[in-house]
């Protein structure tokens, strides 16, 4: 907790260039850019980083297959050309993985134009995976035995890519790398109102952990809230050409139901994308796409019922899934930006895309962004970047780059000490990988610290709680660098543990008592006790 208290007491004291609200991935890439190019930079989130769609995602970084069927090009190819940078920038993060897709009979395209679409998919993503291969009928059972072929036309393979870990902690680390580079950031800080003052914005915000109350001054301001960006710019009245609607979506976590290392890709019964895609020791289904007036959305009945029934229809599995089969789930809001004066945005929701949208008021110096999606996280970051600067802030080291793995001599330095104390002999048999990928994937330059740790007493690699994947010394870590305020923080944003875990299982795990320990001290039972009660 000192990096936070420390970081709010930053806030209320200086003057910044730049006030980012909203922690989610727009906000995250933008702070993470313009602390990278020398700008002061704050940024604040009313919850935790990454708290809302940002961590309620498929875990997939695509460049949009979907949006080829209305012809948006350009589009296409933006979001390749960022997927493909993904994949060069965070090789150990952000892998390729094949989508294995079967089309049913009676769909609205003949399955072989479906698969010409995947060949001009290779073709605007560059040749950068592996190249589309077609499948028929009589192949996809021998290949996938777990799909319900009986309607089936055929099958064909492609290329997208994955978040090998989960989407909150890849925001997390665009938050991170701000703050090595010498930003401002605190979670769990909501801004009320902001104004202009002698050509300042100042903002009142409050520490909602303690209830103190404080103002940030900045010269510019953006507005990164997500699906509140409309409700902050009504508030500081902000005009803009954009607006956001909401579609909710949904998955389940179940245990693993395929050997299959592909995502299972089908139309679901509505005639939409719906995934079965792999996830370790589990697997994630869905998803639903299902328009919403409100930001504040949650899992139904009615979205359960239609998963089960999709993946039950679609695979042959050896029972049909039930309620009682679900782990965890995921529901978030996407935010989608429309012109404010379309009318027929509304009636036209479902083909809408999930592209970004900047507006920028010169006089106040005040910046929105709307819509946005994980895979175009570094177009919106180098965007930003290139407003401020147009703005009036003078981007000190302006080609620097912000973002992507540590260098490869880091990565063989930690290997080379790694191997010295044999780490991987250390992992646990219940792990999904050997402990020098999981460490340095997660944590970088930062892994020598965690060597350094086990080397002095090897108790240091022991898991903390049974199958979660997560040992000591990373809880130790993430205590003084994760700004981690709640356990809910750890367990489900910096982790995927309450995603891969029944939440009884967590409670009754003897490891918790001691993560809350390393993470909080002497709040430990406190912590505890409050975790306890969000989720009874």
């Amino acid at each position: 907790m000192e990096l936070r208290t420390s970081n709010l007491d930053s806030l209320n004291k200086n003057n910044f260039d730049v006030l980012i609200i909203g922690g989610g991935i727009n906000g995250a890439v933008a702070f993470a850019a313009l602390a990278a190019k020398g700008v002061k930079v704050a940024l604040i989130d009313k919850g935790d980083f990454a708290g809302m769609t940002s961590s309620n995602s498929s875990n997939l970084a695509w460049g949009g297959i979907k949006y080829l069927e209305s012809y948006e090009l350009l589009l296409v190819s933006r979001l390749c050309e960022s997927r493909n940078e993904l994949m060069r920038s965070f090789p150990s993060t952000v892998r390729e993985i094949r989508f294995f897709t079967t089309i049913q009979k009676g769909f609205r395209f003949p399955a072989f134009f479906v698969f010409l679409g995947t060949i001009l998919y290779w073709i605007i993503g560059r040749f950068f995976t592996q190249p589309p291969r077609y499948i028929p009928t009589s192949s996809v059972k021998t290949m996938e035995p777990v799909i319900n072929t009986e309607n089936t036309a055929s099958g064909f393979e492609y290329s997208d890519c994955f978040l090998h870990d989960n989407d909150a902690r890849f925001v997390f680390n665009f938050v991170r790398s701000g703050l090595d580079q010498g930003g401002t950031a605190a979670n769990y800080v909501e801004a009320h109102h902001s104004r202009r003052e002698n050509g300042r914005w100042c903002t009142q915000a409050t520490d909602t952990i303690s209830g103190n109350s404080f103002d940030i001054h900045s010269k510019i301001m953006i507005n990164a809230c997500g699906p509140y960006v409309d409700h902050y710019n009504q508030i500081n009245n902000q005009q803009t050409q954009y607006k956001h609607l909401f579609s909710k979506g949904i998955h389940l976590i179940v245990d693993r139901i395929t050997d299959s290392e592909k995502v299972l890709t089908f139309f679901a019964s509505d005639g939409r994308l719906f995934f079965v895609i792999p996830m370790g020791p589990k697997t994630c289904v869905g998803t639903t796409d299902t328009p919403v007036e409100s930001p504040v959305v949650s899992v139904t009945k009615e979205d359960r019922d239609f998963v089960l029934e999709n993946i039950n229809r679609l695979l042959n599995l050896p029972k049909p899934l039930t309620a009682a089969d679900v782990i965890s789930e995921r529901c978030g809001v996407r935010p989608l930006a429309v012109d404010s004066s379309d009318k027929k945005a509304s009636a036209d929701w479902v083909k809408l895309s999930r592209k970004h949208e900047i507006a920028t008021n010169k006089d106040d110096k005040h910046i929105s962004i709307f819509g946005g999606k994980l895979t175009d996280c570094l177009n919106v970051g180098e965007e930003v970047a290139g407003l401020v600067a147009n703005l009036g802030v003078d981007l000190a080291a302006s080609d620097s780059k912000w973002y992507g793995e540590a260098s490869a001599k880091h990565k063989e330095t930690f290997l080379q000490q790694a191997r010295k104390i044999d780490l991987d002999a250390m992992t646990d048999p219940s792990s999904s990988e050997p402990l020098t990928v999981r460490l340095w994937r997660r944590y970088g330059i930062h892994c020598m610290t965690l060597l350094e740790q086990i080397q002095h007493d090897p108790k240091q690699a022991e898991l903390l709680i049974e199958n979660a994947e997560y040992i000591r010394c990373e809880v130790a870590l993430a205590s003084q660098l994760e700004m981690i305020t709640k356990l809910e923080d750890f367990l489900r944003r910096r982790s995927k543990i309450e995603q891969v875990l029944k939440i009884e299982d967590i409670l009754s795990a003897p490891g918790l008592r001691d993560a809350c320990e390393l993470l909080f001290g002497d709040d430990a039972d406190a912590k505890l006790e409050e975790y306890v009660a969000s989720r009874s």
